[in-house]
């Protein structure tokens, strides 16, 4: 297998992108949407990036094939809260284990650098050791615990809220 490269997300990777969270959404806890998205749901869910400013996708590609993603979001729809971000990564099953997420989350962090984002929030439903490690290795702090916060498969799920200062933010 060749090294992946790491670009920005073009909208002709959504179809790639979606495959790779509707598998996250059928199998795991990770996510807390309970159905496979829509091609036109995440094709609206694409169009809030761009090339600067701070909600933006980045792509891991490994022969011409997306095989992950991070991306920062709108923490929530308060004007206050616009300098903070919400960050997530995902990979491809086959995709994990390599540090393809680490460089894909260092891909996001230094494009955010000068897009005046003050604070980026991870959201990690528990347990996931790997997240957490994550999370702790790019610099983010635990800052919190919402309490089974969240109900998928039958049972309750925490989430541990990881919090990190940006350098830009002013």
């Amino acid at each position: 297998m060749s090294e992946p490269a790491f670009r920005r997300a073009l909208r002709s990777d959504v179809v790639a992108l979606r495959e790779i969270y509707n598998h996250y959404i059928v199998n795991t806890h990770v996510t807390f949407h309970l159905e496979p998205l829509t091609l036109a749901q995440r094709l609206a869910w694409f169009e809030q990036f761009s090339d600067s400013g701070r909600h933006q996708c980045f792509v891991a590609e490994q022969e011409a094939r997306p095989i992950g993603w991070a991306c920062s979001t709108p923490f929530k729809d308060r004007a206050a809260y616009d300098t903070s971000v919400e960050t997530s990564v995902y990979l491809a099953p086959g995709a994990t284990g390599h540090g393809i997420g680490a460089r894909l989350y260092h891909a996001l962090m230094d494009a955010l650098a000068g897009a005046d984002a003050h604070r980026a929030y991870g959201f990690v439903s528990q347990p996931n050791p790997a997240s957490v490690r994550l999370h702790e290795r790019l610099g983010f702090v635990c800052a919190g615990t919402y309490r089974e916060v969240g109900r998928k498969f039958g049972r309750f799920w925490d989430v541990v809220v990881f919090e990190r200062a940006m350098e830009s933010g002013a």
